[in-house]
């Protein structure tokens, strides 16, 4: 049976997961706290806005209101990668080699591994970064589509254009497509060796999260009663399919999803609290979590797949070892 232990938070919970598989829980009010041996509090905003962990999961990148940066290492030190700007960091994205992507406004600065930094001037505010799982290349969603840009060159970007405001934005694992959420109720993707178009429409709600299995062989989101989850395995992606539904629960909507670092499981958090793990081949459901007082704000496995760090919109917070 899985078990929880709960860790004493306030506020909203920005970001729940593992850095170097110590529970760590970003909070909007700008303090981190680690959950190893004793929690550990650390203040580094005002009110936070964006975090993010870096790809080697050795660290936590962290962004305020007042345009600050900051990473947290696994040893406890924090590097300010930015001081304060006066402008709201508004999305945030790790990519290859320890580089960071900041994006406020119009304006997107990258860190790069040696030290440097590249300044990109977009035509509309970015509303979400990602970089490719393989290169220096970075999407940036912004109204009316993409920009990618790649970071080492001064190339002309590549637009991938769509109507509507783009509000997040994911490369799939193997680097094929791209995927952002919207501000209308939907999804919109691109196969990027031919920009095709793929529309995944019908959520009753915006899609705040989306996570992609392991392999790449699907791309959970929320916005509606349940998880809805696409294929992605041929060669059209989801044109032409259907998507999975999980974890039904009634009309409780799900607020987050997040895929099992190897196997095709699915954990689910909801709007009234709770959390669930699907398995996908069969829809084998495991209850993790009854309930609580707020949404599921975050979820993050820990390398081995056997913990899951949760937090809500009303603070609370915890560790479930799914193998109790």
């Amino acid at each position: 049976m899985p078990t929880i232990a709960n860790i004493e938070v306030e506020g909203h919970v920005e970001w729940a997961g593992f850095i170097a598989d110590k529970p760590v829980f970003a909070l909007a009010d700008g303090t981190v706290v680690v959950a190893e041996g004793g929690e550990k509090r650390f203040s580094l905003h005002e009110g936070m806005t964006a975090a993010v962990s870096a790809l080697d999961r050795k660290s936590l990148i962290t962004g305020g209101e007042d345009g600050a940066i900051a990473q947290i290492r696994d040893d406890g030190t924090v590097e300010n990668l930015r001081e304060a700007t006066g402008k709201w960091v508004d999305c945030l994205a790790a990519g290859p080699a320890g580089a960071v992507a900041a994006g406020s406004g119009k304006a997107v600065t990258v860190f790069l591994p040696d030290g440097k930094k590249r300044e990109i001037a977009a035509e509309r505010t970015v509303e979400g970064l990602a970089f490719a799982p393989k290169g220096m290349r970075l999407a940036l969603a912004r109204y009316k589509g993409v920009e990618l840009v790649w970071i080492n060159t001064q190339s002309p970007p590549q637009f991938l254009e769509w109507k509507g405001a783009h509000i997040s934005v994911g490369f799939s694992p193997d680097g094929r497509y791209v995927v952002t959420s919207m501000q209308e109720n939907a999804l919109h993707g691109w196969r990027l060796a031919d920009s095709r178009h793929m529309r995944m429409t019908g959520y009753p709600a915006k899609v705040r999260s989306m996570s992609w299995s392991a392999k790449g062989n699907w791309l959970a989101s929320s916005g509606a009663p349940a998880a809805i989850v696409w294929p992605f395995s041929g060669k059209d992606g989801p044109m032409g399919k259907a998507p999975k539904e999980l974890g039904a629960i009634g009309q409780i909507m799900v607020s987050e999803v997040a895929f099992h670092p190897v196997e095709e499981v699915l954990a689910i958090g909801y709007h009234n609290g709770m959390i669930l793990a699907v398995l996908l081949g069969d829809g084998r459901e495991a209850v993790l979590r009854q309930g609580g007082t707020g949404a599921i704000t975050s979820l993050g496995w820990d390398r081995s797949g056997r913990r899951i760090a949760f937090g809500s919109e009303e603070g609370e917070a915890g560790i479930i070892d799914i193998a109790g």
